[in-house]
């Protein structure tokens, strides 16, 4: 049974992986307060189903005073930081709004929690950090090597967190998930992109020869491993959230094609992503043993509800572009 928490502060609560922990958050009846600047990323559709439980804030999290504000009006007791840039090719065309939101913005959020006495933050990190590894997986003790300028936004946050549990004894806490997949998420990463141009026979964009390999984690078991991290991970730790389950782009591209019975004359091979990352592999005993955590979802059932889910999207309806 988890143990309630009294009041807990989402930063984008309104993104892809934040809705998921907002959800799961107010079916565990916790009060929880959302924080989110709503960019093209953002979607309050995405909390229809706890529409009314959930109080929101429509916030830059750059924005200091604002921020001060809402921390002093409702006084929460935990953190969870998920606001922030994320699609690595837009890091490579613009890095400025990865550099103000990724790293000055948790810079705010940091000198927030230690100015109202937080009890604790969960800062949320990215595999990417680690950079690539042609073999074997990393830890939490592997060296923090990114090469995109996302990944050195997030790796400059992590070590911002990290400095403020040395220098002001701040209660922090890093949790490092691979990639992400599920309903709900914005058609720029790989699956959507794949799923909504073959649902509308469009050529479906592969980098490369796409050998390129990830490994898939369903939102669900992310938001469930976060959740054990919040409540019982050990303060100035470091957490891997991954699944094992590895697949190179085009394998993961021809199973989406599969699934909607769709032919692969539609992939279409282009220019390699500039210092593209070649393989992510993360090992996650750290997390299973010390909390108990294993994923529950495994990929091809997780692929297939979301592919389905996407057919019926308002992204699909929309005709959205890509």
């Amino acid at each position: 049974m988890r143990p309630k928490l009294s009041k807990i502060l989402v930063t984008g609560g309104a993104g892809f992986i934040g809705s998921e922990f907002v959800r799961q958050g107010v079916a565990s009846g916790l009060r929880v307060i959302v924080v989110d600047k709503l960019t093209y990323a953002g979607d309050l559709d995405r909390l229809e189903s706890v529409k009314s439980k959930y109080k929101f804030y429509k916030a830059d999290i750059c924005d200091k005073a604002k921020i001060d504000k809402i921390f002093m009006a409702e006084r929460p007791e935990k953190i969870v930081h998920f606001a922030a840039e994320s699609h690595v090719d837009r890091s490579i065309e613009d890095a400025s709004p990865f550099i103000e939101t990724n790293i000055k913005g948790t810079h705010v959020i940091l000198d927030a929690c230690r100015k109202y006495n937080i009890k604790r933050l969960v800062s949320m990190s990215t595999d990417e950090v680690y950079g690539e590894i042609k073999r074997g997986q990393f830890t939490e003790d592997s060296p923090i090597q990114p090469n995109s300028p996302y990944s050195a936004a997030k790796a400059s946050a992590d070590f911002l967190a990290k400095a403020y549990i040395r220098t002001y004894g701040l209660p922090v806490v890093i949790a490092r998930p691979c990639n992400n997949y599920g309903p709900w998420q914005f058609p720029e990463k790989l699956i959507p992109v794949i799923t909504l141009n073959a649902l509308n026979n469009k050529k479906v964009p592969v980098y490369a020869k796409g050998e390129n390999v990830r490994e898939w984690l369903h939102v669900s078991d992310c938001c469930r491993a976060i959740f054990l991290i919040l409540e019982r991970g050990r303060v100035g730790e470091a957490y891997n959230i991954g699944s094992s389950k590895e697949n190179k782009n085009i394998d993961t591209v021809k199973a989406i094609l599969k699934i909607l019975k769709k032919p692969q004359s539609l992939i279409e091979f282009v220019k390699d992503r500039a210092g593209h990352d070649f393989r992510y592999s993360l090992n996650c005993d750290k997390l299973k043993k010390e909390l108990g955590w294993s994923p529950k979802v495994r990929f091809e059932d997780g692929l297939k509800e979301t592919v389905y889910w996407f057919i019926n999207s308002k992204y699909n309806k929309r005709g959205h572009k890509i």
